[in-house]
């Protein structure tokens, strides 16, 4: 097939990145009077969950030297649920592999699946705390707060949904998924956390927001006594900034999805699909006919949850799924069709011959392409020739190069975004 050929295209979000985290950290701490609460000398549980965020091992690095230099004792403790596969060990090393372990992080890391119940909300809800995290003086969380894949409201991913899922563990996580499915998942968050709060064992917590080019863009240290109001305000500010696919398009190639990149895998809300398996269900993002995948992240560590928000994906990806933690989060989550497998084929141009006739367009020609790295870098991303006008008549677009004809190798693949982005900007 004669595929339209690609622009290369830049989306000129803003550069909103701090210039020194660890200073911020600081003075976010300092400000916010934690310290002046507690004992001395005591023991200090820090939350850290397992989402792809940008300079999280330098944000959590800083914030224990924070405490150990005022002469706190602190540790840091895996805030999931079912990621990990479920596992102590699994939830450890998910840390790890993002940089947070004893030896870089100059503290313990207690990983344990163990929780204490704090017994039941008015709507019935069992809610649970991590052990660990229960036997010690205080506890912090670090978090980035953004909008979620799976619902729109005004308290989605962040503190408040870590003082939920997070500190409840697999346990919890199972439980309020299960009334989530008939309550909606933010009233359950609401509630566990309004019960987590009342035990007085969370000081509060450190939100991490990021601009559109997935840079650390604002630290705020939020104590308790704030939450969940100021998290209401900080996801408003998130959301503000949140990149874009900038137009409606036929096709969207996304090289790799997974759960360093989203949650739910690809980020639902830029891709404009549901969790189960409705498509174009968001009226803040244009509408995607078809999403062709093409890998999955090493990040992602075989977890595949989000597959089944694809419409066809390279044999490369199925390949290599892992199972077994898939369908565990994906259970957990009550989301089974977020793992459904789509038409699959072993080449990239068989992926893309088969799936562009489905899409409406009499010329293969006029199909409608997008290709992007993954759900989080948009600053850079490639738009077929027939949408030049569109793209030009948008002011925060800027055409790089191109348009280039889409280049398949002997054995029918493409390359990758991340290589053509670096070859355009030297």
């Amino acid at each position: 097939m004669d595929f339209p050929r690609l622009f290369h295209v830049r989306q000129k979000f803003p550069d909103r990145r701090l210039a020194d985290i660890p200073q911020e950290v600081k003075r976010q701490l300092e400000a916010s009077g934690f310290a002046a609460a507690l004992k001395p000398g005591s023991r200090i549980a820090l939350g850290v969950g397992s989402r792809g965020i940008s300079n999280i091992s330098t944000t959590v690095g800083a914030v224990v030297a924070y405490w150990k230099e005022r002469g706190f004792s602190p540790f840091i403790f895996p805030a999931m649920g079912s990621h990990g596969a479920a596992t102590a060990e699994g939830q450890a090393d998910v840390l790890a592999h993002y940089g947070i372990h004893e030896a870089t992080m100059g503290c313990p890391v207690i990983s344990t699946l163990e929780v204490v119940s704090l017994g039941k909300t008015g709507e019935g809800i069992e809610v649970f705390f991590d052990r660990a995290a229960w036997e010690s003086g205080a506890v912090m969380l670090i978090n980035r707060v953004k909008w979620h894949t799976d619902f729109a409201g005004t308290l989605e991913s962040g503190l408040c949904k870590m003082m939920a899922i997070g500190l409840g563990k697999f346990a919890g996580a199972q439980r309020y998924h299960t009334f989530a499915y008939r309550l909606g998942l933010e009233k359950v968050i609401r509630a566990a956390a309004a019960k987590v709060l009342a035990t007085g064992r969370v000081m509060g917590g450190l939100a991490i927001l990021e601009d559109a080019h997935h840079n650390t863009a604002m630290l705020e240290a939020v104590p308790a006594a704030k939450l969940p109001a100021r998290e209401e305000e900080l996801l408003k500010i998130t959301k503000s900034w949140m990149g874009r696919i900038p137009m409606p398009l036929d096709i969207l190639i996304v090289d790799e999805m997974g759960k360093n990149i989203s949650g739910a895998g690809m980020d639902s809300k830029v891709i404009n699909r549901s969790v189960n398996g409705e498509a174009n269900i968001w009226d803040t993002a244009p509408k995607i006919e078809r999403i062709f995948v093409r890998s999955l992240s090493d990040l992602s560590y075989g977890n595949g949850v989000g597959v089944g928000m694809a419409d066809v994906i390279h044999d490369r990806l199925l390949n290599r799924i892992d199972w077994h933690p898939t369908l565990i989060n994906s259970l957990t989550a009550s989301t089974p069709p977020n793992v459904r497998t789509p038409i699959h084929f072993s080449t990239d141009r068989e992926c893309l011959e088969r799936i562009a006739p489905t899409v409406g367009r009499l010329a293969i020609s006029d199909v409608r392409i997008g290709w992007i790295r993954d759900t989080l870098e948009l600053g850079t991303l490639q738009l077929s020739g027939n949408l030049q006008g569109e793209i030009r008549e948008n002011s925060l677009l800027e055409i790089v190069s191109g348009p280039e004809k889409l280049e398949f190798d002997e054995a029918g693949n493409l390359g990758w975004m991340r290589e053509a982005r670096a070859a355009v900007e030297v």
